[in-house]
């Protein structure tokens, strides 16, 4: 008896749940056209796609409550999509390479109500309508199916949402010159460099969501020298020193071949320029292509590229960064000692690898760098009496990019670099010449041995010389005062 009276509320609620459900449909639904309806029957459930040629898909799904809630709800399917109907007979098999040919296609359509003369009441579709660059597809922005009223703007979540719903296509700008510069930026890589945190108006002064001026140029090189431009305003004082190196004079006389900001950096790829040595000598290496071959063949590149030593100096480690001084001059000729010393003299470092730490101190004790530091002291009197020479320095013995071991298969080459050079100063010197210099190598058992035991007798016999003489003095006075 009991199953008997909870059976009419059983049998209530089951009928009420199968109303329930077409119900909520018709909600989301209804005042929308019959063949919308007749669409959202397949397009409305999750999961549907459409797939392509070269592997991409693209998600058929609509929700019916945006598509409802946007501008073309008014519209039935079959008005954008006219050899379509919701009757099942005019569904045809379209073919498409890629998601981008099918966007391109697609955004046709949209032109067939929205025409130039009202898309280019807006500044952002203006520039994009010329006939030097060519717009994107008007999906790339604007989901048709979910488009809202652009009244106030439209709502992106970051400026790089906004900006790259354009830029991550391929796209670019025609310059005077007939050349194409792209204008794709990849996402990923933007996301993985130091500026991950900017916006894109922090660099790109004057443009923002309502605002993108149309800007010429002449060639490839003007724009990325104007694009450069952005840099100083937060790196103002890496700019200043730029400002005195060799690449800017060059490039204030008139080569714009020499290199600007993004040349070495980049723009939305920028990463931390030590964060890999061997990619920023590449860099280098575009423009100084002989002098980047030579210095991988050199003990320190060989170390860099094939042993993937980060101990041993890049270009900018010599040259510096930004205020890159001209090699051929006198005042940085008479600095060599300095810079290889920020290595040679670091104690630690030179354990590590069984070198000698006192080699740059030796040479600054020795009669050329003696004479080196003495004209370095009368810079400006030499300089005007014409007096000054050119004293012998690291890179004159052991080369500049193609420094070698001073050891091994290599020595004949070290020797003969090394007797060249002396003959410069002192003319016929031999083969055996440079073998009487020390070179950098304190005296030992192994290394000058004759000279090493003079050094220790000396240290034995002149205390015991100063010892005798203190105490001989003392014994002559003791005998003075004992006589008196």
């Amino acid at each position: 008896m009991t199953g008997r009276k909870h059976f009419p509320v059983c049998f209530m609620l089951l009928f009420l749940t199968m109303v329930a459900a077409p119900m909520t449909g018709y909600t989301a639904e209804q005042g929308l056209a019959e063949d919308v309806r007749a669409c959202l029957g397949c397009h409305g459930e999750k999961g549907l796609s459409v797939k392509f040629q070269n592997g991409e898909s693209l998600d058929a799904y609509i929700d019916a409550k945006k598509f409802k809630a946007s501008v073309h709800q008014s519209l039935s399917c079959s008005s954008c999509h006219g050899e379509f109907s919701g009757q099942g007979q005019g569904h045809p098999q379209r073919s498409f390479r890629s998601r981008e040919q099918f966007s391109s296609k697609s955004s046709a359509i949209c032109r067939q109500c929205h025409a130039d003369e009202q898309l280019k009441r807006s500044p952002v579709h203006a520039s994009l309508l010329t006939k030097e660059n060519k717009a994107p597809v008007c999906a790339s922005c604007h989901n048709p199916h979910t488009l809202t009223s652009v009244a106030g703007g439209r709502k992106f979540s970051s400026e790089k949402e906004q900006c790259l719903r354009c830029h991550q296509h391929a796209m670019g700008i025609r310059l005077r010159s007939g050349d194409k510069v792209s204008l794709k930026v990849d996402a990923a890589a933007l996301e993985g460099s130091v500026h991950a945190k900017l916006g894109c108006y922090d660099c790109h002064f004057g443009f923002s969501g309502s605002q993108h001026p149309k800007r010429n140029f002449n060639s490839p090189r003007d724009f990325s020298i104007a694009q450069s431009e952005a840099c100083r305003r937060c790196h103002f004082d890496k700019y200043t020193k730029t400002l005195e190196s060799i690449h800017y004079t060059l490039l204030s006389q008139g080569n714009l071949k020499a290199p600007v900001c993004t040349d070495c950096h980049g723009a939305h790829t920028v990463v931390q320029a030590r964060a890999d040595k061997l990619q920023s000598s590449k860099r280098c290496g575009r423009c100084h292509q002989d002098i980047f071959g030579t210095y991988t063949k050199s003990v320190h590149g060989t170390a860099l590229v094939q042993d993937h030593n980060t101990d041993v100096p890049i270009c900018a480690d010599c040259h510096t960064a930004h205020s890159i001084q001209g090699a051929h001059t006198q005042d940085y000729r008479d600095k060599v000692p300095e810079i290889c010393g920020k290595c040679h003299g670091d104690g630690t470092l030179m354990k590590k690898y069984g070198l000698s730490p006192g080699v740059v101190n030796s040479y600054l004790q020795d009669f050329h760098g003696v004479t080196l530091k003495l004209y370095r002291s009368q810079k400006d009197a030499s300089e005007v009496n014409g007096s000054r020479k050119s004293i012998a320095t690291c890179v004159d013995c052991h080369g500049i990019h193609d420094i070698t071991k001073t050891t091994g298969p290599t020595t004949n080459l070290v020797k003969a670099r090394l007797m060249k050079r002396c003959q410069k100063c002192h003319p016929g010197a031999s083969d055996e010449f440079p073998d009487a210099w020390l070179s950098h190598y304190e005296p030992s058992l192994n290394n000058a041995p004759l000279v090493f035991l003079i050094n220790l007798t000396y240290k034995f016999f002149i205390p015991f010389m100063l010892i005798g003489l203190i105490l001989q003095i003392l014994l002559h006075v003791w005998r003075y005062a004992v006589n008196r």
